[in-house]
């Protein structure tokens, strides 16, 4: 086969340098034929091969009529009607290659974010092991980041939050509204289990979620399945920060991570982004001012619950067990926790107050809940004891006890 270098070489020479064709083949070492076939082609020669037979040819009018009336089948279930015994890799390949034909076009959408508007939120499991204390390390999957975009500005926020449940979750999306200082009027999810999902062909939020965004009064959007572009913005925030942020960092814990997390996104907020032109600082003004404003009353987050204390003087949380005053035993208490708290209320009066644990399975005990239990312990203990006698008995000799009794010494008197 000619080369393009020697096709473009025989045009030169022929049509610049005017040389004949007998004299340009001999200077190349081609033939004639060889060169009016370049000087006939007005496109450079591209090797094509030649097509192969397949034994899946001799059934595709078969497949095309089992797509015609239903594009969505299976290729096993079409390897099914038509009877087919053979490789299914190459059947299957066939399929995909001729199913495209009777689907109809799936255009990606493309999102125009007006100020305000909207914002993308989802959590990004960062592949790491991270310290939470007392020996124990968390993994990806147990210890997710909330982030969020504003679709307008492209402004990004974050935060590593303890779990998936709805009690954290909830309690880190309020965390990233309030630092941003206002609400979008659209919030995006991707189908999160504590957020909601796509049932019946529309979206179904949860119960939960119903109640934070009524505080709020803004829309929250599930996105439909397999549709990845409609949270483009946030997904491409996951990639910067694993290609940007993780390489190099080391975390002591839980808190060090979201302070690192902290300072990078804010220098990245002040980085010039391409599709905008400007950087994402240039543009939150714009985007806060045709945001909702917060709500007068914070929605109610994180963990609550109400239970009488027992005499162990424990409540427990997330699989951690903390201390309560012990002169609230027998009595209903409201136990209440976020992100770094996990506070004990009795009648409306701080019964206990302790740094949340993001390790599992441990007791945390306060020294002062400690000291009173063993005073209320003491003092309980001396009102059961029995009082000493104060009275005095006469000892009697035993000879009294024989001769009541009509004894002798030696025998009945």
């Amino acid at each position: 086969m000619l080369s393009v270098e020697d096709w473009a070489e025989i045009r030169r020479l022929h049509r610049a340098e005017g040389i004949p064709i007998k004299q340009i083949a001999r200077v190349l070492g081609v033939s004639r034929n060889t060169v009016r076939s370049a000087l006939r082609a007005d496109r450079p020669p591209k090797y094509e091969r030649v097509g192969q037979t397949s034994i899946v040819d001799e059934v595709e009018p078969r497949i095309r009529e089992l797509l015609q009336a239903f594009p969505t089948m299976p290729a096993t279930v079409i390897a099914e009607r038509i009877g087919w015994t053979r490789s299914m890799t190459v059947l299957k390949k066939r399929v995909a290659e001729l199913r495209p034909v009777y689907l109809p076009p799936d255009p990606a959408s493309r999102t125009a974010y007006v100020a305000g508007e909207i914002a993308q939120c989802d959590l990004w499991f960062p592949p790491i092991t991270l310290p939470v204390g007392s020996g124990q390390h968390r993994t990806a999957k147990q210890l997710p980041v909330l982030t969020m975009v504003c679709g307008y500005s492209r402004w990004a926020a974050g935060v590593l939050i303890p779990s998936r449940t709805a009690e954290d979750l909830f309690a880190g999306w309020w965390q990233l509204l309030a630092a941003l200082g206002a609400v979008p009027r659209a919030l995006v999810w991707d189908g999160e289990g504590a957020v909601g999902r796509w049932r019946g062909g529309r979206s179904e939020l949860t119960a939960d979620c119903q109640a934070f965004r009524g505080t709020l009064a803004a829309k929250v959007l599930i996105c439909r399945p397999a549709d990845p572009e409609a949270k483009g913005l946030v997904e491409r925030l996951h990639d910067y920060l694993e290609r940007s942020f993780l390489p190099g960092r080391t975390f002591t814990g839980p808190a060090d991570f979201n302070a690192q997390l902290a300072a990078w996104l804010a220098l990245v907020n002040t980085r010039p982004r391409r599709a905008l032109g400007c950087a994402p600082t240039e543009r939150i003004a714009a985007d806060l001012e045709r945001m909702l404003t917060l709500p007068p009353v914070a929605p109610a987050t994180g963990w609550r619950s109400s239970t009488r204390l027992a005499r162990d003087h424990y409540v427990r949380l997330d699989g951690n067990d903390y201390s309560v005053h012990p002169a609230v035993i027998g009595r209903r208490v409201e136990v209440l926790a976020d992100l770094h708290r996990v506070r004990v209320l009795c009648d409306g009066r701080v019964v206990a107050d302790h740094e949340r644990i993001w390790a599992r399975h441990q007791t945390i005990s306060a020294a002062e809940h400690i000291t009173a239990a063993k005073a209320l312990r003491a003092a309980r203990i001396g009102l059961l004891r029995p009082a000493p006698a104060t009275e005095e008995v006469e000892i009697r000799p035993l000879s009294d006890y024989d001769a009541a009794l009509g004894l002798t010494d030696g025998g009945v008197a």
